[in-house]
């Protein structure tokens, strides 16, 4: 049985850290998937014929919410299209992810750094993974317990910016990121 409410709430997620980022609009949005992310937050294990059905049960989930989802792939890349009655669902019915808020704000700062970003996450749970990177990204943060927010966080210093990607636990292991752990907790 795949875990439909996953994948609704990692759409959910996206849409949210878009409308923060942008501001709202009320408008279609296209995200878009790699096969495996798809089975990772549906549970599954399906090939490429395996997953369009899947997307039509979830589509039958999710309508409530998100609207009429339509779908397309290319390549093994799977979008999503959700119509705009799904963007005003989750701006007028999303409780807004405070953490993503405040690090948005950090990160938007000219002049942010990496310690910045690392305190504003010890600052915000008592518990923080942190890990040293050694190809494309600088920095991992993550709260092991899942809250304030239970994505992985890839971070990278770009001048005098900080840039960051955010990963499910799923696919953030799938990618095989070289890493070294600095300290699992700070009091």
């Amino acid at each position: 049985m795949a875990d439909f409410e996953k994948l609704k709430q990692n759409v959910i997620d996206m849409l949210e850290e878009q409308q923060q980022k942008l501001g709202y609009q009320k408008e279609t949005v296209r995200l878009y998937y790699p096969l495996e992310s798809l089975n990772h937050l549906l549970g599954t294990e399906v090939e490429k014929d395996g997953m369009k059905p899947l997307l039509l049960e979830f589509r039958e989930y999710a309508r409530e919410q998100l609207g009429e989802l339509r779908f397309s792939e290319k390549a093994g890349r799977y979008g999503i299209v959700i119509p705009p009655e799904g963007a005003e669902y989750v701006h007028r019915e999303v409780p807004q992810n405070l953490f993503l808020k405040g690090l948005l704000q950090k990160v938007s700062v000219h002049g942010c750094t990496l310690d910045q970003v690392r305190e504003y996450f010890y600052a915000s749970a008592a518990r923080v993974e942190e890990r040293r990177m050694t190809e494309e990204f600088d920095l991992l943060l993550y709260f092991p317990d899942g809250e304030p927010d239970s994505y992985y966080y890839c971070l990278k210093q770009e001048g005098e910016h900080v840039l960051y990607h955010r990963f499910t636990r799923e696919d953030y292991l799938s990618f095989g990121f070289e890493e070294e752990q600095v300290e699992t907790e700070r009091q």
